[in-house]
């Protein structure tokens, strides 16, 4: 995307892209709740491949996506990266374990060792310089807290909606597409605006909606009115949708045209690392608080006291991210990509 527009309106072709990426967020928990409500849990698994399948053939159908390489391929680099990132991940999922203290370690271990033989081979897989750049750095640095902070609440709200409140999964789902919706209006309107201001303080502006958002969910309880959480996920839904485009124009006009590859890449790995931290944060406090107690009205307490303080920690970290989205405004050029 980012190299078939002109820079001046980069901003809204992202927007658009992540409006659409948006739009299929919201329209999930619809479909998946009404699809679980007649069809039970295990049917999502197929609905699933036809879109999958569908999406595969338009990604390998693109011209010119798929070209040769002609320079040598840095497998060395490629190995480590992968197992390091692989076992720190998942070693954070299940720190409370021996095991996965051990295995954050080493994961951590690789992830430097990667580094390291990054800087010294001609053809790296990925360009660790550009972390140099603070604007590049400090914009995906945003993005990773922000998905650690934020990935976790659809899972904190459903548990509240389906447990506390008692629910069922269609009605669920049709709550919690508020945030995603209110993303996908919201994504392309900050993508242009942040063609004409800086990206960077957009974000931050973002950021503050998130916060005040989950700052209302930390005082969630069993008579917490609905009205209020829908607030909180309006409020969300706000903050994400200033949030999103922005700091994707910030990370890819931080670079040249020829990193942009890379840059895109490491957008996505901060996406799909904060996610899965995010949820092994989740996993770890739920297992101090809770144990090894089923969910039931006995054990609601726990629940509700897990939520909270998984709130709290979310708070403070987008408070880190609002920071991150403002370092490095005016210390580096962008380039015309």
């Amino acid at each position: 995307i980012v190299s078939a527009v002109p820079p001046e309106t980069r901003g809204q072709a992202l927007g658009l892209n992540i409006a659409g990426v948006y739009i299929g967020l919201s329209s999930a928990p619809v479909i998946g709740g009404i699809v679980i409500y007649y069809l039970g849990w295990q049917s999502i698994f197929y609905c699933m491949l036809p879109f999958l399948l569908f999406s595969a053939y338009l990604c390998y159908s693109l011209k010119d996506e798929w070209t040769m390489y002609d320079g040598a391929i840095d497998k060395l680099g490629s190995i480590v990266s992968m197992f390091g990132i692989l076992l720190f991940v998942y070693g954070f999922t299940v720190i409370n374990t021996g095991l996965g203290k051990i295995l954050l370690v080493v994961g951590l271990a690789l992830l430097i060792c990667f580094a390291y033989i990054e800087l010294r081979v001609d053809n790296p897989v990925f360009e660790v310089r550009l972390f140099k750049n603070a604007r590049f750095s400090s914009s995906n640095l945003a993005s990773l807290i922000s998905y650690l902070a934020t990935f976790v609440i659809t899972y904190i709200l459903t548990y509240h909606f389906q447990y506390i409140m008692g629910l069922d999964s269609q009605i669920s789902g049709l709550l919690l597409i508020v945030t995603p919706v209110m993303m996908a209006i919201l994504a392309p309107i900050s993508g242009r605006i942040s063609d004409k201001i800086d990206p960077q303080k957009l974000a931050a502006i973002g950021m503050g909606f998130v916060t005040v958002a989950i700052l209302i969910l930390c005082f969630l309880n069993e008579s917490t009115p609905l009205y209020l959480i829908i607030i909180a996920m309006f409020l969300q839904g706000i903050g994400y949708g200033l949030f999103s485009t922005p700091n994707t124009n910030a990370i890819m006009s931080s670079v040249p045209k020829e990193e942009t590859g890379t840059a895109s890449a490491s957008l996505a790995a901060m996406r799909v690392i904060g996610q899965t931290l995010s949820i092994g944060l989740l996993t770890v406090i739920f297992a101090y608080i809770m144990g090894n107690v089923p969910i039931v009205p006995e054990y609601y307490p726990l629940l509700m006291e897990s939520s909270r303080i998984s709130c709290i920690i979310s708070a403070i970290l987008c408070v880190i991210a609002v920071c991150a989205s403002l370092v490095g405004l005016r210390s580096d050029v962008e380039y015309e990509t």
